[in-house]
């Protein structure tokens, strides 16, 4: 039963997790579709019959998953638990909160789990080494993104002493909430300059946003080419089983090993 739920290694493991991705997809649609008046109104006994087939389906598979481990609190409290129970709950909370089985769409995140049933966790290495990238970069980032806000609260001071409650820079907070709009490119239009001097600092402020773009890009990619030089042969994520401790849980084993890396436990028990 472990094997079947936890692993893609074996037929029925790969037909388990196939079934529940198309479950998963099946909910999602049916959320999507409740939310169109016309077809809810028309349809809306057989999306709430399918929300519940489908919700005591992901509750059995639970539960499940907790009683075929020797240490549920390590699955409960993964990030993969975590999920699975908030897409488990939303629609037993909809007896007490209305609306709440909307939250339905959480579910999306255990598509999450097709990475594992197509054997791609070889790329999973990659995702790391960009991870650590970002992790490294976080010092820089955070000072660059400083420098920024002490742009934006020194521009939208500027702009609101020049263009005034007229041109609706009602106030500062006001003025700096148009100047991030308008530094990161986004521009919604609801506030605008009018004064020449206003358009013409508002010109800088937008040419300095395609360069202030750039900055954060250039940052994670000097770390993340750092560390590939670093490295040149490191590849943490080489093998690409499914295989998954019965005793804790843990998912990151070489191909052909036979016992757990973290625990020791046997991963092939009897």
């Amino acid at each position: 039963m472990h094997e079947v739920i936890y692993e893609a290694d074996t037929p029925q493991g790969r037909f388990f997790d196939v079934i529940l991705l198309i479950l998963i997809l099946a909910s999602i649609i049916l959320v999507m579709l409740e939310s169109v008046d016309n077809l809810d109104e028309k349809y809306h006994d057989i999306f709430y019959a399918g929300e519940w087939i489908i919700t005591i389906f992901f509750t059995l598979e639970y539960f499940a998953r907790i009683i075929t481990v020797n240490k549920p609190s390590k699955y409960i409290f993964s990030f993969y638990g975590i999920i699975d129970f908030l897409s488990t709950i939303p629609l037993y909370l909809s007896f007490f909160i209305v609306g709440s089985h909307a939250l339905l769409t959480v579910r999306a995140l255990r598509l999450l789990r097709v990475f594992r049933i197509l054997k791609v966790t070889r790329y999973i290495g990659e995702s790391n080494k960009l991870t650590k990238a970002l992790v490294d970069s976080k010092t820089k980032i955070s000072v660059f993104l400083f420098t920024v806000l002490i742009i934006c609260i020194i521009s939208g001071t500027v702009m609101y002493l020049v263009e005034g409650e007229e041109s609706g820079f009602r106030n500062i907070p006001v003025s700096i909430y148009w100047c991030i709009v308008t530094l990161t490119t986004v521009g919604y239009g609801d506030i605008a300059p009018i004064t020449p001097l206003g358009q013409f600092l508002a010109s800088i402020i937008m040419i300095m946003g395609y360069g202030i773009i750039a900055v954060p890009t250039g940052i994670v990619s000097a770390e993340y080419t750092k560390s590939a030089l670093q490295n040149p042969t490191q590849d943490d994520y080489i093998n690409t089983n499914t295989q998954s401790c019965a005793n804790c849980n843990h998912d990151n084993h070489d191909d052909g090993a036979k016992f757990c890396n973290s625990c020791g436990y046997s991963l092939h028990h009897e």
